[in-house]
């Protein structure tokens, strides 16, 4: 299923509007005290960066937090898997942004054997009584994963490595992610079968158009959560470009093989 691309005229003017709602938004959660998380996940370029950068430009810094954690220490290597994600939760008015988030253990470690077969099954016991003690305490918690297809993964690696205002981007693991597609693949479909759920649902954005992903998620963001003056008609996501996880989309082409 092909993708129209978003326009750089069209992209600009709704982004804009969009941010403006999303300052809306965080007026609201500091007045009311509220606790949102937002985990963005998805393979190696999927657009992750760039969507964060879009969701937080015009936010106060304040209360808003973008948390990409690094390698865990040999330290934190023998701890609860989840420890170290836990002091980055949100209090009262604050919105965070997780760059990844502990579903790295059902992506990269998994795929990369950093992790092993009775580690990775723990987790998959462990995420769903997690997740929904989170959102039962208070904690409004989305979680979306960035799809995107072999073909575009590799142009932007490849753009990567010739851009030297991106080199950062850059590592070890970028290289094996062509290489590992199909292991990737299958520990996302695990992923999805065994961590989504009614209370905490996987959200799938369709992410060859870099533009029009962050637009839709946005959208999603928006219209999942309560604030004064929302306009309505704006945050109306394209569900072809944007879905709640369902196997079915396994098969029919909607999620990237």
């Amino acid at each position: 299923m092909k993708e129209k691309m978003v326009t750089q005229e069209s992209y600009k003017e709704e982004l804009h509007a969009l941010q403006v709602e999303l300052v809306k938004l965080q007026r609201h959660i500091i007045a009311r005290g509220d606790k949102i998380l937002i985990l963005l996940e998805g393979r190696d370029s999927a657009g992750k960066d760039g969507s964060i950068k879009r969701i937080v430009e015009h936010l106060s810094p304040r209360e808003v937090r973008v948390v990409a954690l690094p390698k865990p220490s040999d330290r934190e290597q023998s701890e609860w898997y989840f420890q170290r994600y836990i002091a980055h939760l949100p209090a009262a008015s604050e919105f965070v942004l997780f760059n990844r988030s502990w579903y790295n253990r059902a992506g990269v470690e998994r795929v990369m054997g950093f992790c092993t077969a009775k580690q990775l099954e723990e987790f998959f016991q462990e995420v769903p009584v997690l997740e929904g003690m989170l959102m039962r305490s208070g904690i409004h918690l989305r979680k979306f994963y960035l799809d995107i297809s072999r073909k575009e993964q590799k142009k932007r690696l490849s753009a990567r490595e010739n851009d030297p205002l991106k080199q950062w981007k850059t590592s070890p693991i970028d290289l094996q992610a062509v290489k590992h597609w199909k292991d990737y693949s299958q520990a996302r479909n695990e992923m999805f079968a065994r961590s989504h759920t009614v209370l905490c649902p996987w959200t799938v954005v369709r992410a060859d158009d870099k533009k029009a992903a962050r637009l839709q998620i946005i959208k999603e963001i928006l219209l999942r959560l309560d604030y004064e003056g929302k306009n309505t008609d704006l945050v109306s996501p394209d569900r072809n470009l944007i879905f709640d996880f369902d196997p079915a989309y396994l098969e029919n082409g909607s999620i990237a093989d």
